[in-house]
């Protein structure tokens, strides 16, 4: 069958049960017989197999003078539409490429310096860490840029970070004091916890809730119960002094606790 004969044909059926139904009398619909929707039976899709995660080692020579020229241009790179592509060719170059990348950090356009951090993160090289420090630490640096690279920092080696920890904590953005309070409870070193408690006094709650909850998680030290949550700058003041005799009477001889072990889950065999 051709296919006008098929269109004309379906027009015909259209236009025939269109004059059917005018020409029903009334109340004569539920005598017509009327679709019901089904559930066809359908098999369930086999469980994909396994595939090998395999991918492009990074490189870890170092960097010809060719290779770094052609580093150096990719900077640019980092801001606008093949940034992605100009990511992973940073990260292919690996640990070497560091010292060129983190020139980003201090290039104009702020989109082009947070990928610049989240390239570093990627390419997980510890030698980047004293140049996001830097950042972290710069007080006309943007407050998204400032927090992405003490993030960074934190994951790639915290036991550099504590002088970015205290700078943020004296800064006039709540943003960046909160992101100093939550980033410390990753830095297990002693020089964080007068920082955290002086964040108890912050004007801003969430500052101090974010301090709180840090030094709880880095200390386990407990203490009397309070209701932090509706608490005020009042309430804060008279509780941070219980921290604070607390750190006097034990700083010399206090050791952090090993971090917990997150629970596996349940096997679902």
């Amino acid at each position: 069958m051709s296919k006008v004969l098929r269109i004309v044909l379906i027009g015909w059926l259209v236009v025939a049960t269109a004059l059917a139904v005018m020409s029903r009398p009334a109340g004569a619909c539920s005598e017509w017989p009327h679709v019901a929707p089904t559930q066809m039976p359908f098999d369930v899709p086999p469980k994909p197999a396994p595939v090998p995660d395999t991918s492009v080692p990074q490189n870890t020579k170092p960097l010809g003078p060719e290779e770094i020229k052609r580093a150096e241009a990719l900077l640019s790179l980092l801001d606008g539409k093949q940034e992605l592509w100009a990511m992973g060719e940073f990260v292919h170059l690996g640990g070497p490429v560091v010292p060129v990348l983190v020139k980003a950090l201090t290039m104009p356009g702020p989109r082009l310096r947070y990928n610049a951090i989240e390239t570093l993160l990627m390419i997980k090289d510890p030698g980047a860490v004293p140049a996001l420090v830097e950042t972290a630490k710069e007080p006309n640096e943007m407050a998204r840029v400032r927090e992405h690279a003490l993030r960074v920092a934190v994951r790639l080696e915290p036991s550099l970070v504590p002088p970015a920890i205290e700078v943020m904590a004296k800064d006039h953005n709540p943003t960046i004091r909160k992101a100093a309070a939550f980033e410390a409870r990753y830095v297990r070193q002693k020089a964080v916890i007068p920082v955290l408690i002086g964040l108890i006094l912050d004007d801003e709650r969430f500052v101090a809730m974010s301090a709180v909850q840090s030094l709880w998680l880095l200390t386990r030290h407990e203490t009397e119960l309070h209701d932090w949550d509706i608490s005020t700058k009042q309430d804060r003041s008279e509780w941070a002094q219980e921290w604070v005799d607390w750190w006097k009477a034990n700083q010399e001889t206090f050791q952090l606790p090993e971090p917990r072990t997150p629970r596996k889950p349940p096997s679902q065999d």
